[in-house]
């Protein structure tokens, strides 16, 4: 009886926890409306940059979106990072047609073989413009203001700009709620940190920062090593209060295609989960406290349950806590256009805290050198 009182207790704690994350640091993103703040007016020109390693097929579907942008002065910049397909040759069709477009054609070297930094690096050096606009080939903007719609959140002050990539919706596809759902709560907490100004990642497919200060951190030199983090590892590095500012206009959403196979979404998630062990200590703790608050209420809800001990007040504990949940998930759902996911929050939720501990163990027994 004494385990399951100390359970009860520490159950006592972990709802705590919860409801201040759901309550009060993600409802800084998901309760508050948006701020109205006197946005820049001036239309920078834009360097949009596109890295691609075999994928002739989506930048046939993705580039005319891009060029089509309502925007009056930019350039894209096409980096084929050693394709073995016909990357090279797409990019040299549309090339002769728009002559906005310049294309970088990277050779893979001993050193930095299979590094997707070291081709963005010679991309933005590349780049005629000190304003820098992010995304990857297999991503589609979702409007012709996309351009505009981040670039409007560049001043003076604000040098970086974070945005939302979404994932294509696929319909009667438990993967791809799956997939939505931890890219929403992604989301969620990246927009929250950020505006509580602890900006620690964000991702690639829809990112904006200056010229001026990816050099002055020395581009990727920092975590060169590293095959991924281009885009959440600098931010993590660079990102600050005074420098960062978020964009969540619908009109500046980016969309990908998900995977398709839970092994290929496992070993992505995979990549990503290694590379946040070389966050700052805070961001690592405040994140490895939510998922642990996040594991712990589903074990001890279980066994408290079964026990039936003080079972009504742990019911309504687990009521309250689920109140808090779906009020900042909901609101945060509509502001990210993730709606359809609402139904299925508890059950998308506890498979996604059961992968994400698989996926916890795999990475302790096994951590592969490189990542496709």
């Amino acid at each position: 009886m004494l385990i399951f009182q100390v359970l009860f207790y520490s159950f006592i704690v972990v709802i705590l926890i919860q409801i201040v994350f759901y309550g009060f640091i993600f409802g800084n993103f998901s309760l508050k409306k948006k701020e109205r703040w006197s946005m820049n007016t001036t239309n920078h020109p834009i360097s949009v940059i596109v890295c691609a390693k075999n994928e002739a097929k989506n930048l046939k579907k993705h580039l005319p979106l891009i060029l089509e942008q309502d925007y009056p002065k930019f350039e894209v910049i096409l980096i084929n990072d050693s394709s073995t397909d016909k990357t090279l040759k797409v990019m040299e069709r549309f090339k002769a047609e728009h002559k906005n477009i310049k294309i970088v054609d990277v050779k893979s070297i001993e050193a930095f073989w299979g590094n997707k930094k070291y081709a963005l690096t010679l991309g933005i050096k590349a780049s005629t413009y000190n304003h820098l606009l992010f995304t990857d080939a297999d991503c589609r903007p979702l409007s012709n203001q996309w351009i505009k719609e981040m670039s409007l959140h560049f001043s003076n002050d604000k040098s970086i700009v974070i945005g939302y990539g979404a994932y294509k919706k696929t319909p009667k596809s438990f993967l791809n709620k799956l997939i939505r759902f931890e890219t929403l709560l992604t989301a969620i907490q990246y927009f929250s940190y950020a505006k509580m100004g602890q900006p620690y990642m964000a991702v690639g497919r829809n990112l904006a920062y200056t010229k001026d200060i990816f050099f002055e951190a020395r581009g990727f030199m920092n975590h060169m090593n590293i095959k991924s983090g281009d885009d959440d590892l600098f931010v993590n590095e660079i990102a600050n209060a005074s420098n960062t500012a978020l964009c969540t206009s619908k009109d500046s959403f980016t969309e990908s295609v998900p995977k398709k196979t839970y092994a290929d979404w496992l070993l992505q998630k995979r990549r990503h989960i290694s590379t946040a062990k070389y966050y700052k200590t805070k961001h690592k703790a405040l994140l490895s406290l939510f998922y642990l608050s996040q594991l712990l209420f589903f074990i001890i809800s279980i066994l408290l349950i079964s026990s039936l001990l003080y079972w009504k007040i742990v019911i309504g504990l687990i009521v309250l806590r689920y109140v808090f949940l779906y009020t900042s998930l909901i609101l945060a759902s509509k502001k990210l256009n993730e709606k359809d996911l609402i139904p299925y929050f508890p059950l998308l939720e506890l498979f996604l805290v059961i992968a994400q501990f698989s996926i916890f163990i795999k990475n302790l027994t096994s951590k592969p050198n490189h990542w496709n």
